[in-house]
């Protein structure tokens, strides 16, 4: 992929257009500013949508700040107007409903990077702390995925009694945890740490188990179960 072309993309080599790389080579080739590309379609005068894409990613953070732009904000950047804001939105909310529609309930999680997965597409936009909890079934079919608690995420503010008592009125066999960092580093605090203790014995003694606590961040979210720091 040129770094540095100026020329419109159609008169790039064939195998540089991102839409070709992407038919030939698949779109888990293409990085992000490609992917972007495609849907923005053109860029402006003196500036390939390619160098548009470059730019929005800059301008707003990479993909975590462009989701969760609004479409004021979105159409405040050079080159974009209604039209393409509206396609990237779009294409924004299609790829969170996607993930979301894999976390319906009746739905069986099949491995815990599923549910990673999911979690990151739920929360790795916000601006703010959430707690999310996956309630499942003695097959680890989703009862529910609820979002009780908001706002700075420590022992003050969860409660796990209430986590309980909402287990039980689910008749739930066993939970999923996650929050964001929206500082963007993933890395789980003595808090986090103090937190998750704290829920896993409450569980236990009702005889429900927690599977996991992922922090989710910029990057792949980090489980606490698969760094020892949580057994199940």
């Amino acid at each position: 992929m040129p770094l540095d072309n100026h020329q419109p993309i159609h008169r790039w080599a064939v195998g540089d257009r991102p839409r070709e790389r992407l038919l030939q080579s698949g779109a888990a080739a293409l990085a992000d500013a490609e992917l972007l590309a495609l849907f923005l379609g053109s860029g402006t005068r003196g500036c390939d949508a390619l160098t548009l894409s470059r730019q929005l990613l800059q301008r707003f953070g990479g993909l975590r700040g462009l989701a969760a732009c609004s479409a004021d904000r979105l159409r405040q950047a050079p080159g974009i107007g209604p039209a393409k804001s509206a396609l990237l939105l779009a294409a924004l909310e299609l790829g969170r409903r996607c993930d979301e529609a894999s976390l319906e309930r009746g739905h069986a999680l099949t491995d815990p990077a599923q549910a990673a997965r999911c979690l990151k597409q739920r929360l790795g936009h916000l601006p703010h702390e959430v707690f999310a909890v996956l309630y499942l079934d003695t097959r680890h079919r989703i009862l529910a995925l609820e979002e009780p608690f908001r706002g700075t995420i420590d022992g003050a503010t969860v409660h796990p009694r209430e986590i309980v008592r909402r287990a039980l009125e689910l008749h739930a066999a066993a939970l999923i945890v996650a929050h964001n960092h929206p500082s963007g580093v993933a890395e789980p605090s003595q808090q986090d740490l103090a937190l998750t203790r704290r829920l896993s014995e409450a569980l236990n003694l009702v005889e429900i188990r927690l599977l996991d606590h992922f922090i989710v961040g910029d990057g792949e979210p980090v489980s606490l179960a698969a760094r020892g720091l949580h057994r199940p």
